[in-house]
């Protein structure tokens, strides 16, 4: 089974509440997870020839929220080619503001430019249509773990 860091940025904690729902259901199915907070560079490299999950929420004009925008900041500018890393992103949004899911689908875009293999499709979460995302988000974690 796989080896996943879940990597968060969240403002309310919903990001954070996604993540640690998803725990869980993935040690079930007998891979072995760690949640990141607040994740250094160091804590992502550790994934690198592993299997990284990205929750985000977005904030203002499709943000990062600050506990995870430093991380985003520095694959993007420090690491460059990561093919050996596979990855899915849950974001988090609201489609009543512009950008949504605004951070979601750049840590996306900036993975995809590095090669990075993606599992599965991008989860957006419709934060107007989905008040309490883990009634969408555990059934999606739920398949994509089978994937790896």
């Amino acid at each position: 089974m796989a080896k996943i860091g879940i990597f968060t940025g969240t403002v309310y904690g919903n990001a954070l509440l996604v993540a640690e729902e998803a725990e869980p259901v993935l040690k079930a199915q007998g891979h072995e997870v760690k949640v990141f907070e607040e994740a250094t560079l160091a804590d992502w490299q550790a994934y690198s020839s592993d299997v990284a999950l990205v929750v985000t929420s977005t904030t203002g004009q499709g943000d990062f929220p600050d506990s995870i925008a430093g991380l985003h900041q520095q694959i993007r500018d420090q690491l460059g080619h990561q093919p050996a890393l596979r990855y899915g992103v849950i974001a988090l949004g609201d489609s009543s503001y512009d950008n949504f899911c605004g951070a979601g689908k750049t840590f996306d875009a900036t993975l995809q430019d590095q090669q990075a293999q993606r599992i599965g499709e991008v989860l957006l979460v419709d934060a107007a249509e989905n008040p309490e995302p883990e009634s969408v988000t555990t059934p999606w974690v739920e398949q994509w773990g089978k994937l790896l």
